[in-house]
């Protein structure tokens, strides 16, 4: 065998035992949870008979119409706030920009269940500005519950996801396109929607894709906060881990149901940006103007209106935090009773979520290097099988991955459920993509001819990958693996399904000292999560020498 086949066959043998992986850890257990659907039930015969029951009972089929609702909604919002929100921070001198987009950053990265948690404290029954009002001005306060809570909340926290993809399509125009327009009299708010929204639309569309991906699968903020607004994720749930006797094989059918859903949005997405698609190299990005007047007025007050909203259930948090508790009850005073209460009733999970988070995160840095270089580099039917499995977790919500993995993983000889291997597992398959997508865009940028000069100079095709093209690919995989560490520990809707008492997450803690009440512990952990995450986003900057996180 020749030296060029001995180096390709290495690659196929990579490529091959990444493939394997996908189906035994994703293609499997999804299709274990489409084989329940059709065949659970008496007899274990091919039925549809959980399919009638969810589209003949309005209970069930409501829940579907309420999360489309929602998804269709929040999308919408956040694509309206974000476009002007990323056109104002591109082209306009903003007083403090750079600690603005951290704060942005950081008011995208929290579970969105700890939103709706600090909009209850400020909003709810008995809430802070709900009670202000009431006593001082006498004015009852909009209910904060059901479909415009879950709004409210899912909307502050997925904008920016939209916002940092924008940054990047916007410093991708060319400045001379927009003088142009000028000079034809087509200025302001016309600019914008007949130049600048043609030009960012594909972009625009594939953030829309991401929020309405996101806002599908959230699974927290209805439940804290829907009160009867019963959207599908949590419908699942309820069904699957039903305390009554629920039915595992209609938990399926209600998921395969999300999933059909989810990838018929999914390539309708893909469909428009196809046609809309085309490149763009800035040879003269646009840059940033000092305005003058009421525009520059307007553009900081809608900024900061923006921000001082999206982090501001983070900041009540954190107050709360700080304050004394009687039991249950916030009283006068402050105190870091919370915090030791914390690390006495979470300091497990605080433990489990670094561990399992960390074991996590090499996994996946690994798989997104191999995976990224090989359908870059080594283009066959293999890699493009790859490339496409690899982006089946975006259309899959984590309820529904949780649930798919515990029907196959239940039973010798794969039983993994109750372990903290199958959460790494769930990690690691949900939140790859974010690592691959930032180390392929790298990839790319990265002349073949570099890596063909040094095989040519004796170098082996291993050695030159890793003396060679991974030093050059560092930067993208760094950018990918921050995003990954984020989401890693700000899961919940897949670790809701798969925990036990020994694998609880920070996340989980979190989410049950809300239930019990405990909310002087629960702000106390997000606090921590919050801290991990500001960490987390710093050693980024510091590492990439970026000021700025765009996707």
């Amino acid at each position: 065998m020749s030296l060029y086949h001995k180096k390709r066959d290495v690659w196929t043998i990579i490529t091959t035992v990444i493939f394997l992986f996908y189906l035994i850890l994703l293609v499997l257990p999804l299709f274990t949870l489409l084989k329940e659907s059709f065949v659970g039930g008496e007899g274990g015969r091919f039925s549809l008979n959980y399919f009638i029951e969810f589209f003949s009972k309005k209970y069930y089929y409501g829940s579907l119409i309420n999360s489309l609702k929602v998804t269709v909604s929040v999308t919408l919002l956040s694509a309206i706030l974000a476009t002007p929100l990323a056109y104002i921070m591109t082209t306009f001198k903003i007083e403090g920009k750079i600690y603005l987009q951290i704060l942005i950053l950081i008011s995208s990265m929290a579970p969105p269940f700890i939103g709706a948690y600090s909009w209850i404290l400020l909003l709810g029954r008995n809430g802070v500005v709900t009670n202000f009002m009431n006593n001082v001005f006498h004015i009852q306060t909009p209910d904060i519950y059901g479909f415009t809570g879950i709004l409210l909340v899912l909307t502050l926290q997925l904008t920016p996801l939209i916002y940092m993809y924008l940054m990047g399509a916007l410093k991708s125009i060319d400045s001379s396109l927009l003088e142009a327009a000028e000079s034809m009299g087509v200025t302001g708010i016309r600019k914008m929607w007949k130049v600048i929204i043609p030009l960012i639309m594909p972009t625009l569309l594939a953030g829309a894709l991401l929020v309405f991906m996101r806002a599908l699968a959230d699974f927290g903020t209805p439940m804290l906060i829907g009160e009867g607004y019963q959207t599908v994720p949590v419908m699942i749930f309820n069904e699957f881990i039903s305390e009554m006797g629920g039915d595992d094989g209609f938990a399926a059918a209600i998921s395969v149901i999300v999933i059909i859903f989810a990838l018929a949005v999914f390539l309708l997405q893909k469909y428009i940006s196809n046609k809309k698609s085309f490149s763009m190299n800035a040879l003269h990005p646009i840059s940033e103007k000092q305005e003058k007047g009421l525009k520059n007025i307007l553009a900081h007050i809608y900024v900061y209106g923006f921000i001082a909203l999206a982090i501001l259930p983070q900041l009540y948090v954190t107050y709360t935090a700080f304050l004394k508790t009687s039991g249950r009850i916030f009283v006068k005073g402050f105190s870091l009773d919370s915090f030791k209460l914390a690390f006495d009733r979470g300091g497990d999970a605080i433990y489990n979520t670094f561990m399992i988070g960390l074991s996590a995160l090499v996994i996946v840095v690994t798989l997104a290097i191999l995976i990224a270089y090989v359908t870059v580099r080594r283009k066959s039917t293999l890699t493009n099988g790859l490339d496409i499995i690899t982006m089946i977790p975006y259309i899959v919500p984590g309820s529904v991955l949780g649930i798919a993995l515990l029907l196959s993983f239940n039973s010798k000889p794969l039983l993994l459920s109750g372990t903290a291997f199958i959460l790494v597992i769930s990690f690691v398959i949900r939140r790859l993509p974010y690592t691959i997508r930032s180390s392929a865009a790298i990839m790319h940028q990265i002349s073949p001819s570099i890596e063909e000069a040094s095989i040519s100079l004796g170098a082996s095709n291993l050695k030159t990958f890793f003396k060679i093209t991974l030093p050059m690919m560092l930067p993208g995989v760094i950018s990918g693996a921050i995003l990954s560490w984020v989401t890693i520990i700000s899961e919940l809707s897949t670790s809701i399904i798969l925990y036990t008492a020994k694998t609880k997450t920070m996340t989980i803690a979190i989410y049950t000292e809300v239930i019990r009440g405990n909310y002087g512990t629960a702000a106390a952990l997000a606090t921590i999560l919050s801290i991990v995450t500001i960490i987390s986003l710093l050693i980024f900057f510091k590492l990439t020498g970026k000021k700025e996180i765009t996707l």
